[in-house]
């Protein structure tokens, strides 16, 4: 029963991953699709690893809620309370949110350094009215790029491995009908995605290769 449930959360994270053009890649022949599982399943123990130290480091923030920390299909998502990282229709960094975002970049850089970063900025569903943004797409794209450039400019992280996207409102964790819910679709998350490359061709397949490359000549007598 739990190999068939690990071997559904492997399917669906493949699926997300080449959803959201993550280089995992299938190579038809012969190297087998377990080997991608088996690299899929150790980069999944490393970003357990790295939610335990996150967990250990974010200690405080996680207990006055704001931050908190998930495996999903997509990845390792931390999930950052708006309100505590912006001024209501602002996209600047509060200055006393510097300090939570400087341990998770350590992280980041420190202990995995290999893997891609997606960052998402959200919003409730409150129309824009006097902050000067032309809709909350606007809004949440700007915060996750103020997030993307503290993380580069700032903290050293490698633009290569970072994006940013804005979803505004519609990618909601929460009802927008009371204040705690529209509190709790304001959002930037940071996801730690799993990376694959396309698996090197074993030294089996080589002279079957050259044996291959033969037959054209065997033809032509």
């Amino acid at each position: 029963m739990k190999a068939k449930l690990f071997l559904g959360v492997i399917i669906g994270l493949i699926l997300s991953l080449g959803l959201i053009g993550c280089t995992f890649i299938f190579q038809t022949g012969r190297r087998s699709d377990m080997q991608k599982i088996e690299q899929l399943s150790q980069q999944l123990d490393e970003l357990g690893q790295t939610k335990k130290l996150l967990e250990e480091r974010l200690n405080q923030e996680i207990q006055n809620k704001e931050v908190s920390l998930k495996m999903g299909e997509r990845g390792l998502v931390i999930n950052m309370v708006g309100d505590v990282l912006f001024d209501s229709g602002k996209a600047k960094i509060r200055h006393d949110a510097h300090a939570m975002l400087d341990k998770i970049a350590r992280v980041l850089k420190e202990n995995v350094a290999g893997l891609n970063i997606g960052i998402e900025g959200h919003t409730d569903n409150q129309p824009i009215r006097v902050s000067g943004w032309k809709s909350n797409w606007e809004l949440s794209t700007a915060r996750s790029l103020s997030i993307l450039h503290y993380l580069v400019d700032e903290k050293g992280i490698s633009p290569e491995r970072i994006s940013a996207i804005g979803y505004g409102e519609y990618r909601p964790v929460a009802a927008n009908d009371s204040a705690a819910d529209r509190k709790l679709n304001r959002r930037v998350e940071i996801v730690i995605l799993p990376q694959f490359t396309k698996a090197k061709e074993t030294k089996e397949a080589a002279p079957e290769a050259a044996a291959n490359m033969q037959e054209p000549k065997e033809n032509l007598k």
